[in-house]
């Protein structure tokens, strides 16, 4: 079976839509290292929170994004979700909660996952968690892919 051509136009919005809306473990972290403002928040609960999450991240889980995000985080300031990893959506419906609110928000897929797999800076209520990238996700010796 030969696919129906999709319209240039049409695939053209598919992915400039995409990328307006995600980024990813190694975009986030070089953004970090410039000095971008935006605020990287942990969408997953206290238990999650705990045992590892993202250097520099903000805790708020998605059912208190509504209730704490405008008395935390200003409004003028992007905001990055994650949550656990591919095979989880809460990034997503964090991200449509700070969007409901009027922020500029993007999901960052891979997740938690993604991120400490890359070898990203990590830590957990002890301290730093240190781990090798993993060369399956990420170039060793590298924080970009050069995709």
């Amino acid at each position: 079976m030969t696919p129906t051509p999709i319209p240039l136009d049409v695939l053209v919005a598919h992915f400039a839509g995409r990328l307006a809306f995600e980024t990813d473990p190694s975009d986030v972290r070089a953004d970090q290292q410039d000095g971008v403002p935006f605020v990287l928040v942990d969408s997953r609960g206290d238990l999650a929170w705990a045992q590892g999450r993202i250097t520099g991240a903000h805790h708020m889980p998605t059912a208190e994004i509504a209730g704490r995000a405008r008395s935390e985080i200003p409004r003028d300031v992007p905001v990055v979700t994650y949550c656990w990893g591919p095979g989880c959506n809460g990034s997503t419906r964090a991200a449509l909660e700070f969007a409901r609110l009027g922020y500029q928000v993007r999901e960052m897929i891979g997740g938690y996952e993604y991120w400490v797999r890359e070898g990203y800076p990590a830590e957990d209520d002890r301290g730093a968690l240190t781990s090798a990238v993993d060369p399956l996700t990420a170039p060793l010796g590298s924080i970009s892919c050069d995709c």
